[in-house]
């Protein structure tokens, strides 16, 4: 932490008021980073020599496609329902049986159609599912209960009507993520936070090193985190207190089944969030079979296995474990960091589903990791400063699903999860210390019921009781004082409690109307929400119109609660105890248009406005940094300094979207979008936020090709382009600079500097090769090909006397081989 008075030291609003020379955890791939197109070029033919080597013949191989179909409202089975694989010669199919599980074997390896059609349901086609000799292929699918006539609907090649989310009740501002699209978008390295920066009103926040979601120029601190269908604590490495992303994920594609994405007007089931929702779910290992994957990289070394634990009633297991793939290194001579650096991380994650004959169907399920990061400076070079960093995440929880009757089931989960940052900062010339140990936990039981009253109504009631453990302590140095002072140094617990009502209604075949409250509670202060809820999807021919309106409100972090200042009696007082949530209501108004079977146009209209924003208090200062100061600026973080509810903001904008979905072995996606991004700090004025980069623009597209004698193996070609505005933030006072040696912002013109637009061009290259029982693929994805410099900030140095411009990483390769069987 600085010195300098009523700075909120821990609730960094973009920029410090001191820039330090000094290295830090976003430091540790900076320094790795393969600079040049020389260098490139020699890793690229590195590659290729490697991919030669794969490219032998192969012969026709097949496998087992397999499943279970549901009811997309009551979750209970659909019996008898007929799955078909188009085109095949002989026809391939299968039946679902009492349980609506199906088996179509002998499939030939390669992308396939698949069609399903059940008496008094919407039939479903399942378009070019991928078929691989290491694993068999697994389905989920829902089926939707038809009103009038059985209209045929187009799913994506994993689970749904194409671009729509797996929850059934959310009706716009929505996506799902498929396991597929994850692995194949370039650069995403199979972290599903950095996927969906391809999407409309969805960009970083400034800094490459780290999965940061900006959604339509929210804060990224405003993002929930689910799994499960529980509130989980930020799931990657490297993160800070209060963050939403982190500089790795935790989160293995071995492990995800397709998850949702929502990125406003929320349905009432969500709560807790301003900005965005991501919400996971994991997958069921094979419930016949065992199979394993062994997966190495430069962002680790991964096994995974799954398989049944009983076949008769189909309980199964599937779990992953990751290492660094630098720690290994390391611990075998090879550093390829500087003696001054060391990182680890590893993490894993399970499922065991356990299906019974009374009392319904069991998962346990859960998500570790730690990560540690240590600098020492080189004395000799005048680096001063330690840093020794350590964070600790884990969440584990048991969901139970038990069916009354064919309409009517319960799902209930209990999880308990931990989060820890222990940190210490310390210079030899006292510049910069600072101990800080965060403790949270959390204790949450989650149950809703749910009831199909028929084809047309559907009716979800439930609640989350969350019991919030905290054991805070942060001491930091203060220069001026000559001594060290505690912000926080508290231990406690407090009750979050949430309840929801959630109404599915569908008038007619083609409308379908979702509404419902969702109502919050805090007891730490006692604040109270009631949020009603609103959204529908018309259907017009091949023409969708979309809508959704609602009131929505996210806490702080404990921390924020818990820190204090020291009165002039020596005494503490906890100054933000008593803050309220920040609030927002949003509109969404959509339009989609299904140009032809494979290819949609959307847009979406939006206008977000934000109100009870923590700010500055009126009254209590007189400096441009305070006055200006809002939450809504932040990524992380907390502050002993006191706040309050005043400050306001508004978002809005245009999203447009252009997506060619996966046929004929390519797939394309253009985004386009427009915004505005604003707020009022505790002095009234109307600025721009950190994250008003003003548009956001996106391609992404690739081709898939067979090769070999049989073509049975295939290689990807896949790309991405972005292309945004900056991010904001105060500019330099030079003069100011100069005079006090150190680098002072002008804060009464705060964020007015737009740094330089933003843009980046990923390549992924894959290559799979099917043999036998196993399959291999390898694959290279580079983020920043071009190595392009985009600005990551600006600021003042002490050294040269001038502003210098700090870039972001220029180029960024991850070669990975992956071993199904």
């Amino acid at each position: 932490m600085t010195d300098f008075p009523n700075h909120p030291k821990k609730f960094h609003q973009g920029q410090p008021f001191v820039h330090l020379p000094v290295y830090t955890q976003n430091s540790l791939i900076r320094d790795t980073t393969i600079n040049g197109h020389k260098t490139m070029k020699h890793f690229l033919l590195s590659w290729v020599f490697v991919f030669s080597f794969f490219l032998t013949h192969s012969q026709e191989l097949t496998q087992t496609i397999k499943g279970r179909i549901v009811d997309e409202q009551s979750k209970s089975t659909v019996i008898g329902a007929t799955v078909l694989v188009v085109g095949s010669d002989p026809i391939l199919g299968g039946v679902t049986d009492v349980e609506g599980y199906f088996k179509i074997p002998n499939v030939p390896i390669g992308r396939h159609t698949l069609k399903i059609t059940s008496v008094g349901y919407e039939s479903a086609t399942l378009s070019e599912m991928s078929v691989t000799s290491g694993k068999e292929l697994i389905l989920n699918v829902d089926l939707k209960e038809s009103i009038l006539q059985m209209n045929e609907v187009i799913v994506t090649a994993n689970d749904q009507e194409k671009g729509q989310p797996k929850n059934e009740l959310a009706s716009v501002s929505s996506i799902s993520l498929t396991v597929e699209e994850t692995s194949r978008y370039a650069a995403t390295f199979d972290d599903p936070a950095r996927a969906v920066l391809t999407y409309a009103g969805v960009t970083t926040g400034g800094d490459d090193l780290l999965n940061e979601i900006v959604v339509r120029g929210n804060s990224p601190k405003g993002l929930l985190w689910r799994m499960e269908g529980v509130e989980i604590p930020n799931p990657n490495h490297f993160s800070d207190t209060g963050s939403s992303a982190g500089g790795i994920s935790m989160l293995s594609s071995n492990m995800l089944s397709n998850s949702d994405f929502f990125t406003g007007a929320f349905t009432p089931q969500y709560g807790n969030a301003t900005s965005g929702i991501f919400d996971l779910k994991l997958r069921k290992g094979n419930y016949e079979k065992s199979e394993h994957t062994i997966q190495a990289g430069l962002l680790g070394v991964a096994v995974s296995s799954e398989g049944p634990i009983n076949k008769e009633i189909k309980s199964t297991y599937l779990v992953n474990y990751r290492y660094s793939t630098l720690a290994l290194l390391e611990n075998i001579g090879l550093n390829i960091l500087s003696d001054q650096e060391k990182i680890t991380f590893q993490d894993v994650s399970f499922k065991v589903h356990l299906p019974t004959e009374k009392a319904g169907s069991f998962s346990i399920w859960g998500l570790g990791g730690r990560n540690t990061y240590t600098f020492r400076p080189d004395l000799e070079l005048g680096e001063t400063l330690y840093e020794d960093e350590l964070r600790n995440m884990g969440v584990a929880g048991v969901t139970n699903v038990y069916f009354f009757n064919e309409n009517t089931f319960i799902e209930s989960v209990l999880s308990a999860s931990i989060s820890t940052n222990e940190n210490l900062y310390d210079s030899l010339r006292q510049l910069v210390i600072e101990k800080e140990d965060i403790y949270e936990s959390a204790i949450r039981f989650s149950s809703f019921v749910n009831h199909k009253f028929n084809a047309r109504h559907t009716l979800r009631v439930g609640g989350i009781y969350s019991r919030l453990g905290y054991d805070l302590y942060d001491q930091h140095w203060i220069t001026s004082e000559d001594r060290f002072i505690n912000d926080v140094d508290d231990e406690g617990h407090a009750g979050f409690i949430q309840g929801y009502v959630n109404w599915q209604t569908r008038p007619t075949e083609n409308l379908t109307i979702n509404t419902g409250i969702h109502t919050s509670h805090f007891t730490l202060n006692n604040k109270s929400y009631v949020e009603p809820r609103l959204g529908f999807r018309l259907k017009l021919g091949r023409q969708y119109l979309t809508g959704g309106a609602g009131m929505h409100s996210r806490k702080e972090t404990t921390a924020l609660y818990s820190a204090r200042q020291e009165m002039e009696d020596g005494s503490f007082e906890q100054m933000n105890k008593d803050l309220g949530f920040t609030r927002a209501a949003h509109f969404v108004l959509g339009f989609e248009k299904q140009l032809n079977q494979n290819l949609r146009f959307k847009a979406e209209a939006y206008y977000q406005h934000l109100y009870d924003v923590p700010v500055w208090p009126n009254d209590t200062s007189s400096q441009d940094y305070n006055l200006t100061f809002s939450a809504l600026n932040t990524y992380e973080g907390f502050t002993d300094d006191e706040l309050a509810n005043d400050g306001k903001g508004k978002n809005y904008g245009l999203e447009l979207t252009l997506e060619k979905f996966f046929t004929n072995n390519y797939y394309f996606l253009t985004t386009a979008s427009l915004y505005e991004s604003k707020y009022r700090g505790s002095d009234g004025v109307k600025r721009d936020t950190r994250f008003n980069g003003g548009f956001v623009f996106n391609i992404i597209g690739g081709k898939e090709f067979k090769v070999g004698r049989t073509g049975n193996n295939t290689l990807g070609l896949n790309g991405k382009f972005i292309f945004a505005g900056g991010k904001r933030q105060a500019p330099v006072d030079l003069t100011s600079s100069i005079a006090e040696g150190y680098n002072v912002y002008n804060f009464e013109r705060n964020f007015e500097l737009l740094l330089t637009n933003y843009y980046r061009f990923d390549i992924g290259i894959d290559y799979r090769k099917n043999k036998g029982n196993s399959s291999q693929v390898l694959s290279i994805n580079v983020q920043n090909v071009t190595a392009v410099s985009n600005e990551f900030d600006r600021y003042y140095s002490e050294f040269t006397g001038t502003v210098i411009s700090e870039k972001q990483l220029s180029f960024f390769p991850n070669l990975s081989y992956r071993w199904e069987f």
